[in-house]
């Protein structure tokens, strides 16, 4: 098995260079991007690295193989010529995913079920248990099979759990920002604590925290990934305590004496508590100030902050028209505040109408299969000698 492999992430629709720059700043400086992937070259110490630190990609998965398949034949063939007997064992939890488009083999169940028999097969063959079936009670594998166009690429997921799972999250709330989305939108937004650690940050529509959590975590320098498993730790084929170094690493970065100023609000008292519960268990509950109000009256002493919020979207017919007005109050709160920095993400239909305001600048996203806009509007940006207000 050669050390250095190619390498896949996955990106969510329209935040690819959000996932690029920070790959850059892990080091990886060569990561062009293709139909919502990211690709590079890594070892093992990579995808531990990778699945670890990296904020918004949505996983690390290895790329096995690549070749043109038409028929079952060609794919059985195709996957049966890949040496799994260096990535896989006799127990191994096999499970299949994959995906088609604009292909001749259209029936990706079906497609996943050849798959999975050449996999079988040539761990048969090349081990000589003679077996057809497998126990499959041993560590989890999950097997990509993806055509576009006739072409397969065929991928081992790392992570497992998609990168979205940190760990804190455990309480449900209406329609939570995915973690990796949310960090996503930080760094979409002129929140860079590392150069300004007295701008403030604030979500009046926090939810169940995720914004601000993430907020906090990028502040402090957390990795997303410290508290968690990935699929690669119980493979025979890794290397020893590889996680273990990469989590060590983590450690080392992270910065508990930065003294970000975070706000947080929501005006249902269940969120508010679901929100600091899930802070707590990301260890960031004492960074973030927590209250419950009503964001058509968001004002704040400090001449200078960054906003950035998922207001409810208002999906029926029959609540558009609340968000409306919503979305108007809010939008008159937040004009008194004309040198603070806002970002939000809404699937409200032409939402800067009821908002009051033209954005700076907009561009099409996707949270939970629906499409939304995020919307940016800039303040002033701050003066050499302007600081916030105690």
């Amino acid at each position: 098995m050669l050390n250095v492999m190619k390498l896949l992430i996955p990106v969510a629709s329209g935040l690819e260079q959000i996932t690029k720059r920070q790959l850059f700043s892990l080091g990886y400086e060569k990561a062009p991007a293709d139909n919502g992937r990211i690709e590079i070259e890594g070892d093992w110490q990579d995808i531990a690295r990778l699945n670890v630190l990296l904020r918004s990609g949505e996983r690390v998965l290895i790329v096995l193989a690549r070749f043109h398949a038409v028929t079952f034949d060609e794919l059985f063939e195709g996957i049966y010529n890949i040496p799994w007997e260096d990535w896989l064992t006799m127990d191994s939890r096999i499970l299949m995913d994959g995906k088609s488009v604009q292909s001749v083999l259209a029936a990706i169940k079906a497609a996943g079920g050849v798959a999975k028999k050449a996999v079988i097969r040539r761990l048969s063959d090349k081990i000589r248990t003679n077996r057809k079936t497998f126990s499959e009670t041993g560590a989890r594998s999950i097997i990509g099979v993806s055509l576009y166009k006739d072409e397969v690429t065929v991928t081992l997921d790392t992570s497992g759990d998609g990168l979205h799972k940190r760990g804190y999250r455990s309480l449900a709330y209406s329609a939570p920002l995915k973690e990796t989305l949310a960090a996503a939108l930080i760094d979409s937004t002129f929140y860079n604590p590392d150069k300004d650690i007295e701008k403030p940050f604030a979500d009046p529509f926090c939810g169940s925290g995720t914004l601000p959590i993430e907020a906090a975590m990028k502040a402090l320098h957390i990795a997303p990934g410290l508290h968690r498993d990935f699929d690669f730790s119980s493979w025979a084929c890794t290397q020893k305590d590889i996680l273990k170094l990469a989590k060590e690493e983590a450690r080392d970065q992270e910065n508990r004496t930065a003294t970000p100023t975070i706000f947080a609000s929501d005006i249902s008292p269940e969120a508010i508590s679901i929100a600091k519960y899930h802070a707590k268990r990301a260890g960031v509950d004492k960074y973030i100030c927590f209250s419950v109000a009503d964001a058509t009256r968001f004002s704040s002493e400090l001449k200078y902050g960054v906003l950035l919020s998922n207001p409810p979207y208002g999906e029926r017919l029959s609540e558009e028209k609340e968000v409306r007005a919503l979305m108007s109050a809010f939008g008159k709160a937040f004009r008194k505040l004309p040198d603070w920095n806002a970002y939000i993400l809404t699937s409200l239909p032409d939402f800067e109408r009821s908002f009051g305001k033209t954005a700076d600048k907009k561009k099409k996203l996707f949270n939970a299969n629906l499409t939304c806009g995020f919307y940016s509007y800039f303040g002033k940006p701050p003066k050499a000698n302007d600081k916030p207000l105690d």
